[in-house]
């Protein structure tokens, strides 16, 4: 933790859960694991680091990713996948080895230039989501 939290204690647990299942309740509607809100939530309320949050941020993510794939694997909500099944492995073979060469840079790339990078993405990516039609 580099940063004080906003909030300690009990303060911070509640926060904690009430933040976490309004996360959770996003990121099954929008279908993502939650990652573009969880790392903010984790550096501007719980005072982590944003190396820290990143990890956290993939520790909390398969839980929600695990149950956000099983409520959606009981309906044709991934019918879709088969129909783009080459770009599916494209993207998923490009995450991966993006995953592994991601974490051996992660010890050389300050939080400095992490944590900019990080709100310009959101920041694009919000301006994109709003202007989609």
């Amino acid at each position: 933790m580099t940063d004080q939290p906003l909030l300690q204690g009990w303060a911070q647990v509640v926060a904690g859960i009430v933040v976490g299942f309004l996360i959770g309740v996003v990121a099954s509607l929008l279908g993502v694991a939650g990652g573009e809100l969880l790392i903010p939530t984790l550096v501007l309320l719980f005072g982590a680091d944003i190396k820290l949050a990143g990890s956290l941020s993939l520790a909390v993510s398969l839980p929600t990713m695990i149950a956000g794939f099983s409520r959606y694997s009981r309906d044709s909500s991934f019918s879709v996948l088969g129909q783009n099944r080459t770009f599916l492995l494209v993207m998923a073979a490009g995450s991966t080895i993006g995953t592994f060469v991601g974490g051996l840079l992660l010890g050389l790339v300050a939080s400095a230039v992490l944590l900019p990078a990080l709100a310009v993405i959101l920041l694009i990516s919000a301006v994109k989501v709003w202007r989609h039609t």
